[in-house]
């Protein structure tokens, strides 16, 4: 009926809840994407669904959400473990809070995920002082703003080598100079 009345429509289904199958049967009959998103993804459990080798097509893949910290942010608030963590899954050797954003990006936008959406925070590099909102905090949200200088010195981020092109798509994979 949605689809009869609405026609197609971008929908993404968000499945940051309890994903019972019924849920997933409905959210897969109407071949709504769903989501995932990095920061869940590094606890450790190989079979975790918001790591990137467990990705479907038919998602949306996020580094955050408007309701999580920052990547910078978030990785200042990590473990030791939890940092070898991540960068073991990353290939890499281990760096600092200031170079898991851009590492995120690349492996949303690397990934299988129908689409890849980072926060402009994680874009700009940004720590935790950018946060957009804090689930059960009923003051000081949605405060942040950029300004205009912020984008001064950015450039798009290769999109035609993570093949989410065309160019138009990428419009946000910034990384600084």
């Amino acid at each position: 009926m949605v689809k009869r009345e609405l026609g197609t429509l971008p929908f993404v289904a968000e499945g940051l809840g309890v994903m019972t199958p019924d849920v997933t049967a409905l959210r897969d009959s109407y071949h709504l994407p769903g989501m995932r998103v990095l920061q869940f993804a590094f606890d450790g459990n190989l079979a975790n669904p918001h790591l990137p080798h467990k990705y479907l097509h038919n998602l949306v893949a996020y580094t955050a959400t408007h309701n999580n910290n920052t990547s910078r942010g978030w990785s200042d608030s990590l473990s030791d473990s939890q940092q070898r963590t991540v960068w073991q899954y990353l290939a890499r050797r281990p760096g600092g809070s200031h170079d898991i954003p851009t590492a995120l990006i690349q492996l949303a936008w690397s990934s299988n995920a129908t689409l890849a959406v980072s926060p402009l925070q994680d874009l700009l590099n940004l720590g935790t002082g950018a946060c957009m909102n804090v689930p059960g905090q009923g003051e000081g949200n949605w405060r942040w703003r950029y300004a205009d200088d912020m984008l001064t010195g950015f450039t798009l981020n290769g999109c035609e080598r993570q093949q989410r092109a065309p160019a138009a798509d990428c419009l946000l994979a910034f990384t600084h100079d």
